[in-house]
């Protein structure tokens, strides 16, 4: 039986959607850890960009929370 490709994409969509669907909860994670891995690239880039803070400094608003 010969598969044309319109009927191949048909299957792999089927096929894609299925599995997530039935790993909801890995494509959650996933999802989850990426938007973490941005959010940490702007702090460090936005760090870059801003004036150095003594130590002492970060520890003292970091003890008073």
């Amino acid at each position: 039986m010969a598969v044309n490709e319109a009927q191949l994409k048909q299957l792999l969509k089927s096929a894609v959607a299925e599995v997530l669907e039935e790993h909801r909860d890995f494509v959650k994670d996933i999802v989850e850890e990426a938007i973490e891995d941005i959010a940490m690239d702007r702090a460090i880039d936005e760090g870059m960009t801003t004036s150095e803070v003594p130590r002492n400094e970060v520890f003292a608003v970091l003890d008073s929370q």
